[in-house]
């Protein structure tokens, strides 16, 4: 059943709309509203799946209904009703976000052709949003842990600004997912996020990989080459391990992030650049800049958010909640059925010393899963769960 909504102030056009829609199909569902401070009323407290507005009524005009109504449920299409001087208006909520428009009086085939497409657009909005969820479980956060909810609670907060975050904290506790979250729930979600992991490259060519090059600046620079800053454009660039960076990259960096530009090695030529840094290291940086290996003004313009990711060991209480979604993610993978584990071995495996946090735990749940019985037993962990 697909509801929709006419807000319009004529009692008269809102009859006969009301009943050209009702009658097409018994799958619509029409309500109606006499002005735009009761439509609004009504967008905020039901699930429409379209809204016909007028643009010029008392109280509240169309524009002002399309705008606030887009801040609210931004998903629900709207289709303008103008009267032959608003026109003009009308493309330009098109400009707003609106689907479609309509004049008065409305033409029947033109009037539910605009409804059907508005209502097959609202399908797609939908499974886009379902699907995108779907791929962002691969960076799902999981547990209940209160250090966990506090690291949630920042992200909700920080992820709908550029406000540059430097997340710290050992290896394999996720610092990766806490990256893709921001991104995620950021409105730079379209544009792309490109990982840079800094330990992984030569020192040598960090500045290549970074801010791309041109023909002849180096051995092996064959052609002029982008870097990752202008890959990201638009979007995130996650610089992971960045307290392996050298001491020349980091300059670099840090002048992208006070001009928002940068050049590539061997050119003089700026290149403007609109990312958003986002930073993760194991290491200690106050220790490192004291040994002067990272510079102190390049700490302080990346830890404008510091986000802790806390050891394995320090939330004991989400291994339960971890293995069980491991055992799913890797029968998935493997295409069998999902493995249960014994309270007893849940109990051992919270006992266990994570020195690898996250990361070991999931090597022991699939190795458990390899050799251990239909249903993991505390048997099955004293036997395959060792170091």
């Amino acid at each position: 059943m697909s509801k929709i909504l006419i807000i319009e102030d004529e009692a008269a056009i809102r009859r006969v709309l009301s009943k050209i829609i009702s009658e097409e199909s018994k799958t619509y569902q029409v309500e109606d509203a006499e002005d735009g401070l009761v439509g609004l009323e009504k967008i905020k407290n039901t699930d429409y799946d379209l809204v016909l507005c007028d643009i010029k009524m008392p109280k509240m005009d169309g524009v002002e209904v399309l705008e606030k109504a887009q801040k609210i449920k931004p998903e629900i299409p709207f289709i303008m009703i103008s009267g032959h001087g608003d026109l003009d208006t009308a493309v330009e909520t098109m400009r707003m976000g609106a689907f479609d428009y309509i004049s008065k009086p409305p033409d029947l085939n033109r009037l539910l052709n605009a409804v059907r497409n508005a209502l097959d657009r609202k399908v797609l909005v939908v499974e886009n949003k379902r699907l995108k969820k779907k791929v962002n479980k691969k960076y799902e956060m999981i547990g209940e842990s209160s250090a966990i909810k506090h690291i949630k609670e920042i992200i909700d907060k920080v992820a709908p600004t550029d406000a540059r975050v430097l997340i710290t904290g050992g290896n394999g506790t996720g610092k990766e997912l806490v990256a893709h979250w921001l991104h995620e729930k950021s409105p730079r979600f379209k544009a792309p996020m490109i990982e840079v992991n800094c330990a992984a490259i030569p020192s040598e060519l960090i500045e290549s990989e970074l801010f791309g090059h041109v023909k002849g600046s180096f051995t092996g620079a064959n052609k002029d080459r982008a870097g990752k800053f202008e890959a990201a454009n638009g979007g995130t660039i996650f610089l992971d391990e960045i307290g392996d960076m050298s001491l020349s990259a980091q300059a670099k960096v840090l002048r992208a992030l006070q001009e928002s530009k940068i050049s590539r090695v061997g050119s003089d030529k700026d290149i403007k650049v609109n990312v958003r840094i986002v930073a993760a290291t194991n290491k200690d940086l106050k220790k490192e800049i004291a040994d002067g290996k990272f510079r102190e003004d390049l700490y302080h313009r990346l830890a404008v958010i510091l986000v802790k990711v806390p050891a394995l060991n320090e939330r004991r209480e989400d291994i339960p909640l971890l293995i069980n979604h491991f055992a799913k993610k890797i029968a998935n993978e493997q295409g069998n059925i999902v493995k249960t584990f014994s309270e007893k071995a849940i109990k051992l495996l919270q006992d266990y010393d994570w020195t690898g946090n996250i990361r070991e735990l999931r090597n022991v749940v699939e190795r458990l899963i390899i050799l251990g019985e239909s249903k993991v037993s505390e048997q099955d962990v004293k036997l395959f769960a060792t170091k």
